[in-house]
């Protein structure tokens, strides 16, 4: 582990989707500029398969990584840059994150609450992914 490097922390409700895919991404395109976190308010107990699924088709495995809880980094690590990306926990994580210099909140869809046939709904985490890979993409680069 490189010391030093700015801390990035995605964080939604479950942690089993989205920020779980932020993560990925910004790992894949910042290689070792960042520390990079994924946490959730209530985490859930796994990661959903289909995120896990939809990742790696875009050459992105995410099957090692698991939901952690808010309070696993809250006051233990020194996070710069806080990146919110469900409207839930933009509703209700703490409005003040001790250390956070970027706060930013990028809503996206939840594709674990849609509806639908098996096909359609991969058509929805697909999608889902790609605004993620565009969003994390785009700023990793700036």
């Amino acid at each position: 582990m490189l010391e030093n490097r700015p801390a990035v922390l995605f964080l939604c409700t479950g942690n089993s989707c989205r920020s779980q895919m932020a993560e990925g991404f910004l790992r894949k395109y910042s290689g070792d500029r960042f520390e990079v976190h994924s946490a959730g308010l209530t985490p859930a107990p796994q990661l959903n398969p289909l995120a896990v699924k939809v990742m790696k088709e875009v050459g992105v495995d995410i099957s090692r990584q698991h939901p952690k809880g808010v309070k696993d980094f809250l006051g233990k690590i020194s996070v710069q840059t806080l990146i919110i990306v469900c409207a839930d926990a933009e509703k209700n994580c703490p409005s003040i994150w001790p250390g956070a210099l970027e706060r930013f909140h990028w809503p996206f869809d939840d594709p674990a609450a849609f509806s639908g046939d098996e096909e359609s709904t991969l058509a929805k985490f697909r999608e889902v992914r790609d605004l993620i890979d565009r969003r994390v993409k785009a700023w990793a680069h700036q």
